[in-house]
């Protein structure tokens, strides 16, 4: 294993990202799911590039997950009033209630990085990490 920052935040991610996903699973969502309604949770609507950008997912990728999640009545594509040429997504109310259920487990995840952490190690961590992404 090697003690290059850019490899343990990778690891990492990769680490957390597969205790998500499992812990997803029998709710039957994919965490690329979660993570959008997540991001349409934290203020709506949004256009597709915004959510891409916030939910880490490729924007042809994500055009075929809104797209089933449309189908499925998760989300609904909307015009954007300021601009007709532009595409905006918002939750449908089955959405909101399968993110309000699964919402615990992401919170559930954050709270078991703060208490291997304890808080004051784990605001540093975040304030490292946001100076780190600037």
């Amino acid at each position: 294993m090697t003690d290059q920052l850019g490899y343990l935040i990778a690891s990492l991610n990769r680490q957390l990202e597969a205790d998500l996903s499992e812990r997803l699973r029998p709710g039957g969502v994919p965490i690329e799911r979660y993570r959008i309604l997540e991001v349409l949770d934290a203020g709506e609507p949004r256009s597709m590039g915004e959510i891409a950008a916030q939910a880490l997912i490729e924007t042809p990728t994500l055009t075929k997950i809104v797209d089933k999640m449309t189908m499925e009545g998760l989300v609904y594509r909307a015009p954007d009033p300021n601009d007709r040429r532009r595409v905006m997504v918002l939750t449908a109310p089955d959405g909101k209630a399968l993110f309000k259920r699964l919402r615990g487990v992401s919170t559930a995840q954050e709270q078991r990085i703060v208490d291997r952490l304890d808080s004051d190690k784990a605001t540093e961590l975040r304030s490292l990490l946001r100076e780190l992404l600037q």
